[in-house]
């Protein structure tokens, strides 16, 4: 059938208005599909211990409402949070327990692990219970770790996020400086103790920034944070030895809302 001139005019128009909104449905339903939900991963500095209030649904993991993946979660009303951080975690556990979140839609992901495969721990248990020439010892063998055997380790954590969550972007938390060097303590361990678990410290976020980055994921360095505030600075946002134990040498409330949460709404 011959259309008239203003037929097919009107016609054209209507197909052109038919595409142009095809295309915006298009362009709509993409935008929704976006990746968009985030999941906390890691150890007990991600998972909050230190910092109490914490859900008594997860245990033994001590996830606090006041860690900051908590926090930003609840200033950013993310599609979906998923919080599987747990205290004590290494990278094995990580891979093994704590990744069924990730997916397609997974926007963002955040993780601190490491310190646990070094043995930090037992490391800081062996400096204040025995001499400084022990703790020396077993600070240099959790720095020989660090550097041989644990950019390893996160490699096979950082390969996993990507290859269940391919669309994320990652955060990688690193830690802060537990001492301040000259500082207001009179008791308890000796500078050379103090200065050498700073330096296993330092060992730790710079292997684990060069991973982070090496798989395209975005560091966030909290040294710079916590500065002046560490312990014997005064003011510390870390609990020494405390009560409960497992509370020592973990950020308190208000290291994560000042110390972790500032770094990580940057890198995110």
């Amino acid at each position: 059938m011959k259309l008239s001139r203003g037929a097919a005019t009107l016609s054209a128009l209507l197909l052109s208005a038919a595409l142009s909104f095809t295309g915006a449905g298009a362009a709509q339903a993409a935008g929704e599909a976006a990746a968009t939900g985030y999941v906390a991963l890691g150890d007990s500095y991600s998972s909050g211990v230190g910092a109490g209030s914490y859900d008594s649904g997860s245990g033994n993991c001590k996830r606090s409402t006041r860690a900051y993946p908590a926090l930003w979660a609840a200033s950013h009303s993310p599609s979906s949070f998923a919080f599987t951080a747990c205290s004590g975690a290494r990278t094995g556990d990580v891979i093994a327990g704590q990744l069924g979140p990730l997916n397609a839609s997974t926007g963002l992901v955040s993780v601190s692990v490491g310190g646990n495969d070094a043995g930090f721990a037992d490391t800081m248990t062996t400096c204040v219970l025995y001499s400084e020439s022990t703790c020396l010892q077993r600070v240099a063998e959790a720095r020989a770790y660090i550097a041989n055997t644990l950019p390893g380790k996160l490699d096979q954590v950082y390969t996993a996020i990507s290859g269940k969550a391919p669309a994320a972007h990652v955060v990688v938390l690193g830690y802060p400086r537990l001492y301040k060097l000259d500082g207001s303590c009179i008791a308890g361990l000796s500078e050379n103790e103090r200065a050498a678990i700073n330096a296993a410290s330092d060992d730790l976020n710079g292997v684990t920034a060069k991973r982070a980055a090496d798989h395209g994921f975005t560091f966030g360095d909290v040294r710079s944070t916590f500065t002046g505030h560490e312990i014997c600075s005064g003011a510390s946002w870390l609990h020494s030895v405390t009560w409960p134990v497992i509370n020592s040498y973990h950020p308190t409330a208000t290291g994560q809302s000042r110390g972790y949460l500032p770094v990580f709404a940057s890198a995110a």
